[in-house]
């Protein structure tokens, strides 16, 4: 066997007021972490911005008043922020390094980007809002249609009831035909394919361009002309439902492609045929994409004129039977009034602009509401059911033990020669238990080997 010599062990010595400070210090809780930001705004950044854009307004000022022969707002605004980006990255160079300054323009140049598509955004809006305040500040243009109204009527007379009633029945039917067909077809396209897979992608993509007035003419010469059918809301959503089931099977194929094939794979693993796995698997798990391609489709339908204006027709009557009777809508309310020489025609339809932009949108949060959530996630009340069935599942496993520990104990203490709990030894047993070898409380019980 080896060995080891070790040195004697030195004798404690008292600690100094060294020692006891460094055990002081390694005694003492550790401090908190610091967040470290990876991103955000300094000093210099908000000074190299600055300086940039001042300085090449200043240069583009005088080039443009000064020195070249230019003129008009829109190239002295393309000339600025040239000269902006310029001016960053020879400031920026000055500052930082090569990798961090073209980092810098990126980021500037994707700042810029977005700033200047919320101000166009803003500024449609805000132009349709001033132009359709007139009207749209007033209660009869959402309660009156154009019935009793004339051209030279005040804007306190007439509205358009009519044209929202008609766009709300023309797209919900169109979405009622499109989204199942669009949806079926994707699910076809990605999950069943074979060889009809490719002739419905080629014919889906060649109607995703498909102009509007192309589908407007289809149902025209079908549905109308053909069929004997007559100008109505019904006839306009089979026209916007032509324009939206491709956007919406191009839109759910891809989401429904994204889906892992692990999770399909699981599916089939547990005996799940494919349908259901479609059904409950991919379906629920696409769900968020499916909304925004129904969102997608009904954006690109409720705003078309020329399918409406061939297929539905124009009255200025109220009319909220879809099946019967021409019907008009809001794009067409707006076409048919903003080309009026007078001034209370043109504020409606601006006003009537106003409201389709607000339809629209109520339209995204509502779709962003309900399909908003990650795939798997619960919804407020699965959750508060999941955590009452625990509640009750816990409450049931506390209460079982004690209703089995009493006839348990029942059942020990009736026994002959039953053992005191806790009690160490062969010969202890209960107090008072019949039998020969019961023993007095207390008494002391000899251990196996004592003498």
């Amino acid at each position: 066997m080896t060995t080891l010599d070790l040195p004697p062990v030195a004798a404690a010595e008292p600690p100094g007021p060294v020692a006891a400070a460094g055990a002081d210090a390694a005694e003492a809780p550790p401090r908190p972490e610091t967040k470290v930001r990876l991103g955000g705004v300094t000093r210099e950044d908000v000074f190299t911005v600055a300086g940039a854009a001042v300085g090449s307004l200043a240069l583009d000022w005088t080039l443009f008043e000064r020195v070249l022969p230019f003129s008009g707002v829109f190239g002295f605004l393309v000339c600025w922020y040239l000269l902006f980006l310029a001016g960053y990255f020879m400031l920026g160079r000055l500052q930082w390094g090569p990798l961090m300054v073209r980092d810098r323009l990126v980021s500037v140049v994707a700042w810029s980007s977005g700033l200047l598509v919320v101000g166009l955004i803003a500024d449609q809006v805000g132009y349709v809002a001033v132009r359709g305040w007139e009207a749209a500040q007033h209660l009869n243009f959402f309660t009156e249609s154009m019935e009793h109204t004339a051209s030279l009527s005040p804007i306190t007379s007439g509205g358009a009831l009519n044209a929202v009633v008609g766009t709300l029945e023309q797209i919900g039917l169109a979405t009622l035909f499109s989204v199942p067909l669009g949806i079926a077809a994707a699910v076809f396209m990605s999950e069943v394919g074979g060889r009809a897979a490719r002739p419905v992608r080629t014919l889906v993509e060649a109607m995703t361009a498909l102009p509007s007035i192309v589908a407007g003419l289809f149902v025209l010469g079908v549905f109308i002309l053909t069929f004997g059918g007559e100008k109505s809301g019904f006839a306009a959503s089979l026209a916007l439902t032509v324009m939206m089931m491709p956007i919406v099977t191009r839109a759910a194929e891809v989401v429904i492609r994204l889906v892992p094939g692990t999770l399909r794979e699981a599916s089939y693993a547990l005996g799940g045929s494919q349908w259901r796995t479609v059904w409950n698997v991919v379906l629920p798990t696409a769900r968020p994409g499916l909304v925004t391609a129904v969102v997608l489709g009904m954006a690109r339908g409720i705003g078309e004129t020329s399918p409406v204006l061939l297929t539905s027709g124009f009255s200025p009557l109220m009319n909220a039977d879809p099946f019967n009777d021409q019907q008009v809508s809001l794009p067409l309310y707006i076409w048919n009034y903003v080309k009026s020489p007078h001034e209370p025609m043109v504020a409606r339809a601006f006003a009537a602009a106003l409201t389709l932009m607000v339809m629209v949108l109520i339209l995204f949060v509502t779709a962003r509401a309900l399909g908003g959530r990650k795939p798997g996630e619960l919804t407020r009340g699965q959750k508060r059911r999941i955590a009452r069935e625990a509640r009750r599942a816990e409450a049931s496993v506390r209460s079982r033990p004690a209703a089995t520990a009493r006839p348990a104990a029942a059942r020990t203490a009736s026994a002959p020669g039953a053992s005191v709990p806790g009690a160490s030894g062969r010969g202890a047993s209960v107090p008072g238990a019949s039998g020969r070898g019961a023993s007095v409380p207390g008494a002391s019980v000899p251990l196996p080997g004592s003498s």
